[in-house]
């Protein structure tokens, strides 16, 4: 693993939502295997039964789960604060969780909508604004995953792309807010990474892949601990340095 041997976040708390699998898991083990302590959020248990027995298979411990729907602002609440009374405090909110779908834009229900900001944009919200007075006790930061599709249009995916492009927003505002602070808000946007949410991703049928195969790159997909490696960094302190950043990790998807 890259990075082995390396402890930049001994004595460090982190909460990590969407922990049960892809990129969430990923970053979990990262953090743990350098030395942090975790509070892995998921709304599967099964999903973070596996992401402990990986932490512990590393080698590392100092993790506790906590089944939790983000898309519910009291439970998100209440894991920072069921986070800071377990671990003490709280150095690194990792806003991770998030859900896609591809459909025509005529298709999508009132259920379908709201249940995709619940989780991929009201989460990170709430998250971070139950979080940020403990981040601020600590000089601590944020880390939310955005997406090439908060960044550029893409068929079939209206939804997602607005969910996104908020998760953006609310980077650089919050980083804009606390910038007389030692607080830090950054966000990853990834392009396509290979886990659950890209298996089980759905499109209609009947697509254009004329506008399809715009967003499609060049160069494949990620994987999540390519993520997972960049987050680390700018979780870090070797990440002092970067503030109100939208970093792309997406194979050169939006370069052109």
């Amino acid at each position: 693993m890259a990075g082995e041997g390396q402890q930049r976040f001994e004595g460090k708390v982190a909460l990590i939502t969407g922990a049960g699998s892809g990129i969430g898991r990923a970053v979990t083990v990262r953090l743990a295997t350098e030395g942090a302590r975790v509070m892995a959020l998921d709304i599967s248990e099964a999903g973070l039964a596996g992401t402990v027995e990986l932490v512990k298979a590393s080698g590392a411990g100092g993790i506790e789960t906590r089944i939790v729907d983000v898309s519910r602002p009291e439970q998100c609440r209440e894991s920072v604060v069921a986070t800071v009374e377990t671990m003490g405090r709280l150095d690194i909110l990792g806003n991770v969780a998030g859900i896609a779908k591809g459909e025509h834009v005529a298709d999508v229900s009132e259920e379908g909508y709201r249940r995709m900001f619940g989780v991929n944009t009201d989460g990170p919200f709430f998250m971070s604004q139950a979080a940020i007075p403990h981040l601020l006790e600590t000089d601590g930061n944020i880390v939310n995953i955005a997406s090439n599709a908060g960044l550029m249009g893409g068929a079939y995916t209206v939804v997602y792309c607005m969910t996104k492009g908020a998760v953006v927003q609310l980077t650089r505002a919050l980083a804009m807010e606390f910038a007389k602070t030692k607080l830090r808000v950054n966000a990853i946007a990834p392009g396509g990474i290979e886990s659950n949410l890209t298996h089980g991703y759905e499109m209609p049928d009947d697509v254009d892949f004329d506008l399809v195969k715009r967003y499609m790159g060049f160069r494949g997909m990620g994987a999540p601990d390519d993520i997972a490696v960049l987050f680390a960094l700018v979780a870090s302190d070797e990440g002092r340095n970067i503030h109100g950043a939208i970093l792309s990790s997406d194979l050169g998807l939006t370069t052109g």
